[in-house]
C-alpha cells in the first residue's frame, strides 16, 4: 500500500509539474501618437483554475527597446479582464527594458532599478491579483501606453508569461485609519479623455473608527467620470484623477465629498513626487488662514479596479461656485453693461484651453522674445461668447497698458485702478514664501469680479504646489534664498512681466513687507506651520507603510526632487522644515519695503491721523489736520473695502466699528487732490 501510495504522488508531481510552463507570444511596434496598443498571446493546456496557494501565474517578462523609459504604462490583461500593472514611471529618460522579469518574491521594486532594467524585479502592482481562482486558458494580454505622445518610439520584442507551483500572492488592504476611495471601471481604461463612466463608493466612518474595505459606502456610493490628469505627472508611476460626480444618465450630480461642499468637479491628487504628501495641503491651509479661498481637502487611500494605489487627497477643483471661487456667473444673456463685466476666472498654463495672447511681452529678463497666452476657465472655453471674451481680453489689456506706463504707480490712475493690490500681495507672498518653481507661469489663476463686486482683477486661487517648499532641483529651487518671480534670469522661461514691474513700486513692496510682518506673527509664525505639518504626518503616519510599500522610492531620486535626499518619511519631514525655518529667516532679512504706518498710502508731510482708542472693540475717534479729506475708508488685511463715510472735512469722526470681526484693519483717509494716508488699527 505504501508503495502505491508513492506511485499515485510521483503520478500528482508529474501532473504538476508539466503544467508548469512559459508561454510567449509576438511583439510589434509601440505607437507614438497618443494611441495605445494591445499584444496577445493564447494560454491552452493548464488546469481550469489558478490560486496563490497551489498552482497559478508566476512571472511575467518582458523584452522591449524605447528610448524613453518612464513614458511607458505596460499592463497585464488576464482572460478574465483583472488587469495588473506590471511597470510606469520607471528608468528616467534611459532606454530599454531587456528581458525584463516580474516576479511577486522579487527583492527589489521595478522602481528601485535602472534600465535597461535586465533581471527580476518586483512589479509596481501584485501580479498575484490573477491568482483569483479564474480559469488561465485563453487571451492573454499585454497593454502598453505611451503616456507621453509624439516625442519617443520603441517596440516590443517579445513577452512571456510563465505558470508553476510556486504562484504569485498578492497584499490586499483590509481597512484604514483614512477614508478610502473604491473606484470600479468595468473593465475600462483610464486615459486622458473624454471620462469614462466608472463607479466610486467612499467609506467615510468618522474620526478614529476605522474604514473596513467591506463596510457599506457611506460617504458617496455612484456615478463618476473619471479621466487621467496632469502633464510630467503622467509618466509618474502614481497617476492622478480627475473626478466628475454624475447621475445614472451621465448629467453632473453635486455631491458633498468627505465633508467639503457639495459639487461635481473634484481632483484625486496623487502626491508623488512630494515625499511628504503634504506640500499643496500646507500650501492651501496657509492661504485659508490668510483670508483666501483655496481648495479644500482630505487624505485618503484609494483603490481602483481591485489594486492598491497608495495615499491620496481629495481636492476641490478650481471652479466658480459660491463655496469655491465666488464670484457672480454669467450666462447666455450676459453679453452687455454691468452684466457683462464679470465674473471671469482665467489662467496661465500649458496651453490646453481657449485663450488669447497678450499684447505685452514677458519679462524682459525672457530672451526668447516669446508671448504669453492667458486662457479662459470660466466661463469655460467652449461656452464664453464672443463678447464675453473681447470684455475680459481688453480690462486684461487695458491692465497691462498701465502696468507698463510711466505713470504706472499712481495710486489712482496706475494699476491699482484694474487690480486688487491685497490679493496681488498674498499671492506674491506665498510664492515666495514656498519658492514655488511654477510660481506665476503655471497654474496661475486670477479672476476678474463683476463691476458691482469691485469689478477687479483678483489673483488666485493658489494651486499646483508640489515643486514649492523645495521640491525641485533647478532654477536654483532647492536654494533658501533668492525670489521666484526673478527665475526668469537665470532660467529664460516665459513670465508675464508683472512680477518684476510691481517689484518697480515701492508702495507696492512697503505693502508687501508690511503685509509679511503681520503674517510672520500668525499665520507665517514657524511652530504654526510646524504643527500643520506635524498634524499631517499624524494622520498619514499608518498609510504611509502601505504607500511606501508599493512605491518604494524613499532615498531613490524622482524628478525633480533636490539633494539630499531623504531616505525615511521622518527624515523628509525634517528637510522639509529646515529648509522653511531657513526661508523665513531670508525673507526677514531680505523682503525689500519698509512697514511703516502709512504703508498703504500715498503719505503728504502735512498730514497728522491719529485713532483712539487703539486697539478699539466697538468705537473709534478719526481724528486729522487736513480739511480736504472727503472719504474715510476701512480696509481689511487684505486690502478689501469693509466700511466708507464720504463727504467727511470736519477734522474729525466717531466710528462704529462693532460689527467688524476681530483682526488688523487699515484707516485710511483721502483727500480732495486723491493723496491718501493710513494708520493700522486693530479690532479687539
Amino acid at each position: 500500500m505504501r508503495h502505491l501510495y508513492l506511485i499515485i504522488g510521483l503520478i500528482t508531481a508529474s501532473c504538476s509539474l508539466s503544467f508548469a510552463q512559459t508561454f510567449t507570444g509576438t511583439g510589434g511596434p509601440i505607437p507614438d501618437n497618443g494611441n495605445s496598443v494591445d499584444f496577445t498571446l493564447s494560454v491552452s493546456g493548464l488546469p481550469s483554475s489558478i490560486d496563490t496557494l497551489t498552482f497559478g501565474l508566476e512571472e511575467v517578462c518582458i523584452d522591449i527597446v524605447h528610448t524613453w523609459d518612464s513614458d511607458l504604462d505596460i499592463t497585464l490583461v488576464a482572460p478574465d479582464g483583472t488587469s495588473v500593472l506590471l511597470v510606469s514611471g520607471a528608468g528616467g529618460g534611459n532606454d530599454d527594458f531587456t528581458w525584463t522579469c516580474f516576479r511577486q518574491d522579487a527583492t527589489t521594486s521595478i522602481l528601485q532599478g535602472n534600465a535597461p532594467f535586465t533581471g527580476t524585479y518586483r512589479p509596481l502592482s501584485e501580479i498575484g491579483r490573477v491568482n483569483n481562482g479564474q480559469d488561465p486558458n485563453g487571451i492573454w494580454t499585454l497593454h502598453i501606453q505611451d503616456t507621453y505622445p509624439f516625442a519617443d518610439e520603441g517596440d516590443l520584442l517579445s513577452w512571456s508569461v510563465s505558470f508553476g507551483t510556486n504562484p504569485a500572492t498578492y497584499f490586499e488592504l483590509e481597512s484604514t485609519n483614512l477614508p478610502l476611495v473604491i473606484i470600479n471601471t468595468n473593465g475600462q481604461t483610464i486615459s486622458t479623455g473624454p471620462k469614462i463612466t466608472a463607479m466610486m463608493s467612499i467609506i467615510n466612518n468618522g474620526p478614529l473608527i476605522r474604514n473596513f474595505v467591506t463596510d457599506t459606502a457611506n460617504d458617496y456610493n455612484g456615478y463618476i467620470g473619471i479621466d487621467l490628469r496632469g502633464q510630467s505627472s503622467l509618466t509618474f508611476a502614481q497617476k492622478q484623477y480627475g473626478i466628475e460626480t454624475r447621475d445614472s444618465a451621465g448629467n453632473n450630480l453635486n455631491a458633498m465629498i468627505l465633508g467639503m461642499p457639495a459639487e461635481n468637479d473634484w481632483v484625486l491628487y496623487a502626491p508623488y513626487t512630494d515625499k511628504s504628501f503634504m506640500r499643496n495641503p500646507l500650501t492651501y491651509s496657509l492661504a485659508r488662514d490668510m483670508g483666501r479661498y483655496a481648495s479644500r481637502e482630505r487624505f485618503c487611500e484609494v483603490i481602483i479596479n481591485g489594486e492598491y494605489k497608495g495615499v491620496y487627497t481629495f481636492f476641490e477643483k478650481v471652479k466658480r461656485d459660491n463655496n469655491r471661487v465666488n464670484i457672480a456667473g454669467l450666462t447666455a444673456s450676459d453679453t452687455t453693461g454691468i452684466a457683462l463685466t464679470g465674473g471671469y476666472i482665467c489662467s496661465l498654463d500649458w496651453i490646453d484651453n481657449d485663450g488669447w495672447t497678450s499684447n505685452y511681452p514677458p519679462d524682459p529678463a525672457d530672451p526668447m522674445n516669446n508671448t504669453i497666452f492667458y486662457q479662459y476657465i470660466y466661463p469655460k472655453d467652449t461656452e464664453i461668447l464672443p463678447a464675453q471674451k473681447t470684455y475680459i481680453q481688453q480690462y486684461v489689456d487695458s491692465f497691462e497698458t498701465a502696468l507698463v506706463s510711466p505713470s504706472f504707480a499712481d495710486p489712482f490712475n496706475g494699476w491699482r485702478n484694474y487690480a486688487d493690490e491685497g490679493s496681488f500681495i498674498d499671492y506674491f507672498l506665498m510664492n515666495e514664501l514656498s519658492k514655488n518653481v511654477d510660481g506665476y507661469r503655471l497654474s496661475a489663476f486670477f479672476y476678474k469680479e463683476k463691476l458691482t463686486d469691485g469689478g477687479k482683477i483678483n489673483m488666485g486661487p493658489l494651486w499646483d504646489f508640489n515643486l514649492a517648499w523645495h521640491n525641485a532641483d533647478y532654477c536654483d529651487n532647492q536654494n533658501y534664498g533668492g525670489w521666484a518671480y526673478l527665475f526668469p534670469n537665470s532660467c529664460q522661461w516665459d513670465f508675464p512681466f508683472w512680477w518684476r514691474r510691481l517689484n518697480e513700486d515701492s508702495t507696492f513692496q512697503n505693502n508687501v513687507r508690511c503685509r509679511y510682518d503681520d503674517l510672520r506673527t500668525t499665520v507665517f509664525d514657524t511652530t504654526h506651520i510646524f504643527n500643520y505639518i506635524d498634524s499631517v504626518a499624524g494622520i498619514v503616519d499608518e498609510a504611509k507603510e502601505r504607500h511606501y510599500y508599493i512605491y518604494p522610492i524613499l532615498g531613490i531620486y524622482v524628478w525633480p526632487n533636490p539633494n539630499p535626499l531623504a531616505q525615511s518619511y521622518p527624515e523628509e519631514i525634517v528637510f522639509l522644515k529646515n529648509w522653511i525655518r531657513q526661508r523665513l529667516t531670508f525673507m526677514d532679512s531680505n523682503l525689500p519695503g519698509s512697514c511703516t504706518t502709512t504703508a498703504l498710502s500715498e503719505s503728504s508731510s502735512d498730514w497728522n491721523l491719529t485713532i483712539s482708542p487703539n486697539p478699539a472693540e466697538n468705537y473709534i475717534r478719526v481724528a486729522w489736520n487736513n480739511d480736504a479729506v472727503v472719504q474715510i475708508e476701512i480696509l481689511d488685511a487684505v486690502g478689501k473695502q469693509v466700511m466708507s463715510l464720504t463727504n467727511q472735512n470736519n477734522g474729525a469722526a466717531t466710528i462704529n466699528i462693532s460689527n467688524l470681526k476681530q483682526g488688523m484693519y487699515y484707516v485710511q483717509l483721502l483727500n480732495e487732490g486723491k493723496k491718501r494716508i493710513s494708520q493700522k488699527l486693530v479690532k479687539i
